[in-house]
């Protein structure tokens, strides 16, 4: 007939996580009860594809092992929307009529002007992500001429990088 909130208490049992709920004490005898759960489960990024709950309705007065358990089966949606932003510092360049290009120089003006370009990738959520991989593709020749002369290249945050061997050739 009326809703109450009912009294659940997370506890361990033989290894599991368990979450009792006291329905009522006493129940009258031939008692219909309907009850909603409503759960927040954290940390279900590495879970797989579903999480499967087991439901068993007990009785104090007259404990049974053969008292009727339910198995649900909830699937698992990870949801999390990744932003990639870009910049360029200076934003534009202009190399002067007069500069060459200076092959095996290792002095840093004969290979062009410094150009920093600097990308973050935002995850704007909700859920969190892990094993993400971010490949960038930087034109560094055009034909058989030297286009970009790639640097060096560094990462920010504990993230792990690979580089193209074409990074630094002439150990500037």
């Amino acid at each position: 007939q009326g809703q109450e909130k009912l009294s659940c208490n997370p506890k361990k049992e033989n290894g599991t996580r368990v979450v009792l709920c006291e329905l009522g004490n006493p129940m009258k005898a031939g008692a219909r009860i309907t009850v909603d759960l409503q759960l927040s489960v954290s940390g279900l990024e590495d879970m797989g594809e579903a999480i499967t709950f087991h439901l068993q309705l007990r009785s104090k007065n007259s404990p049974s092992p053969s008292n009727a358990s339910v198995t649900v089966t909830v699937p698992v949606e990870a949801e999390a929307e990744m932003e990639l932003r870009g910049t360029s510092l200076p934003a534009t360049t202009v190399l002067p009529t007069s500069w060459h290009w200076v092959e095996g120089s290792q002095r840093l003006e004969d290979h062009g002007i410094k150009v920093e370009h600097v990308y973050e990738l935002h995850n704007k959520g909700p859920g969190t992500v892990s094993g993400v991989t971010l490949s960038l593709a930087v034109p560094h020749l055009l034909g058989d001429h030297v286009l970009l002369y790639l640097l060096e290249l560094g990462t920010e945050g504990g993230m792990n990088c690979s580089h193209h061997p074409a990074l630094n050739p002439d150990q500037v």
